[in-house]
């Protein structure tokens, strides 16, 4: 089965269910502070969980493309990657447990669908922690499917809890199917979840009973949902007999393209690395979005992406400029179903020889560093670089720590391991508290002055392509509690008479106390009217719209204030440069 024909067979499965068909979002989230891609197909969807009416309904199925990069080190062996796709069918207070558990079974199971056999099938359940109850009621309804009890296995938040993704938001107790590949235990405590590789997990069910407060507090949600994901890239890959995810489409593709170009007896490892990085890297910069390589943010963990790509391209002795020729094979093999990537050819081809070319410049600068270190270093007894020496070459000029090492051991010294990895522990540990500070927040907090904020970047919009002109597009909004961020496209710095009027035209909309009214049509319908919306290809039947009298008309998931005079007085902060062609406004309201 191809990873198309299993998208195809489990959106047909629910369809059946009577589920509607959503269109997947961007990997770079829209509108959320907490978190810098989107990293499983429920964060989209998390205003939905908390309540707000989808205009498809209560139940939906889609396919998301992920990015998870908190287990990067792990990118290389069988199943990880950074990108990946998630099935995904949804209950917005519609059904719940029971209907979950029981079709997951049955796609599972079913001769028309998966056919899977039954008895090769192990679930987990949640054992109960933190003051919430064991889930008894999933363990029942497995009982009931057929699963025996020595199948059913129970296990704590760390294993069988899902959420939230930031550090507020909807979660709950998951159940969590298994399928026994017949390898043989590797001891008598073997069970689902061990990492020997005899259960591979296929399928999770989350049932978003709870949302975490601010305090730390699981408080019970008024809608009970469903939120379940299957991994595309690892079903296929079982379904197929084949012992890793590597073997399968494009990514196969890519390491058979990798070996062809490699000089030197390549590692397995890195041909990995590069396949799975350089397609990443391929949807990130492809995405409508606009993110490209920088130091900070997303650009930071794409700009790292890529340079662990070229270096693991360095190990294999692979020509330079082979960047590129990978990414057309993505773009190629994965264009018809995500057409984002054929819109942004030019641009993933063009920032992947220029991150290239920089990359090159920055090993030559600290290959001169290094070189002004070497006479020091040549009179340590020890024969051994600092590890603090080794991250200051890393840190400051981005130099890899590996290639250090082959500089030291060129000249008979070694690098202090040790002492490096703990430097790189500290500015990691600073880094993470710093992030927890500044992304908070996110889809998950609609507390009021968010939802003021996320109306107000309407009327902004509506007023820089009035002053600007109309190839203004937003290219990205991300709204804390304290102000909003708006990026968007044009190619030069604003003057400070058009940031004036852009305020002044926002506040003119504010004053005018109108009211926000929301209608839900089809996306032809919301066209017709003049509806701002820049990707048909991205929504479903039925689209919200939300108006706000003659200033602003927009295709939006919300939230929104009901009338402009409850947002107070408009600001703009800063206006300046976010990337090429890109600029980025902060603002507040008062």
């Amino acid at each position: 089965m191809t990873e198309r024909e299993l998208v195809n067979l489990y959106i047909s499965f629910f369809e059946g269910k009577g589920h509607k068909r959503i269109a997947g979002a961007s990997v770079i989230p829209e509108n959320d502070s907490t978190i810098l891609f989107t990293p499983a197909g429920m964060q989209p969807l998390v205003p939905y969980l908390l309540g707000e009416k989808h205009p498809q309904g209560s139940r939906l199925v889609n396919v998301q493309k992920c990015i998870r990069t908190g287990d990067i080190e792990e990118v290389g062996d069988d199943t990880h990657l950074t990108f990946f796709r998630m099935l995904g069918n949804w209950s917005l207070g519609s059904y719940f447990k029971r209907e979950a558990i029981l079709w997951s079974f049955e796609f599972l199971t079913g001769k028309e669908w998966l056919g899977f056999d039954p008895e090769k099938i192990s679930v987990t359940v949640f054992a109960g922690e933190d003051d919430i109850p064991a889930d008894a009621e999933a363990r029942s309804i497995w009982l009931e499917a057929g699963i025996p009890e020595e199948r059913i296995h129970s296990f704590g938040m760390k294993d069988n809890w899902w959420g939230p993704t930031g550090a507020t938001g909807p979660c709950g107790p998951d159940t969590e199917m298994f399928f026994d590949t017949g390898k043989e235990p590797c001891g008598d405590s073997c069970k689902p979840g061990c990492s020997c590789g005899k259960y591979f997990e296929v399928w999770n069910d989350v049932f978003m009973e709870y949302r975490k407060t601010e305090t730390g507090v699981y408080e019970p949600l008024a809608q009970k949902n469903v939120d379940t994901g299957m991994g595309v890239e690892r079903t296929v890959a079982m379904l197929g007999g084949y012992g890793t995810v590597y073997d399968i489409g494009v990514l196969k593709s890519l390491i058979d393209k990798i070996r062809t170009l490699s000089k030197a007896d390549g590692t397995t490892k890195s041909e990995r690395v590069i396949a799975d990085h350089i397609r990443s890297a391929t949807h990130i910069l492809g995405d409508d979005q606009g993110v490209v390589p920088s130091n900070v943010d997303q650009g930071y963990v794409l700009r790292r992406l890529i340079r662990l790509a070229i270096r693991h391209g360095m190990k294999l002795e692979i020509p330079g400029g082979f960047l590129t020729q990978l990414a057309v094979m993505v773009i190629e093999a994965e264009g018809e179903d995500y057409p984002e990537l054929l819109r942004n050819r030019a641009v993933i081809l063009s920032e992947l020889e220029r991150e290239e070319k920089l990359f090159g410049e920055t090993l030559q600068a600290g290959l001169k560093q290094f070189n002004k270190m070497l006479p020091n270093l040549l009179k340590n007894p020890s024969r051994t670089v600092a590890g603090r020496l080794a991250f200051k070459l890393y840190d400051t000029y981005g130099f890899p720590v590996e290639l250090t090492a082959d500089l030291a051991a060129e000249n008979g010294m070694s690098v202090d391991m040790d002492g490096y990895n703990k430097a790189f522990e500290k500015h990691r540990q600073l880094s993470k508290q710093g992030a927890e500070k500044k992304f908070k927040g996110g889809l998950a907090d609609n507390s009021e002055m968010v939802t003021k904020l996320h109306t107000a970047t309407h009327l902004l919009h509506a007023a820089l392509r009035k002053v600007l002109g109309e190839t203004v597009q937003q290219k990205g909004s991300n709204i804390t509690a304290e102000r909003l961020r708006f990026d968007f496209l044009y190619g030069e710095k604003m003057t400070d008479e058009q940031k004036l009027e852009v305020e002044a035209l926002v506040n003119d909309a504010i004053n005018a106390e109108v009211p926000v009214v929301m209608k839900e049509m089809s996306p032809d319908e919301a066209e017709a009217t003049g509806a701002l919306g820049f990707f048909k290809d991205k929504y479903g039947d039925i689209v919200k719209v939300y108006s706000i009298g003659s200033y602003s008309t927009e295709i939006c998931g919300g939230p929104h204030v009901n009338n402009t005079s409850e947002l107070g007085r408009f600001r703009l902060v800063s206006e300046k440069s976010s990337s090429r062609g890109v600029r980025r406004i902060k603002a507040v309201l008062e």
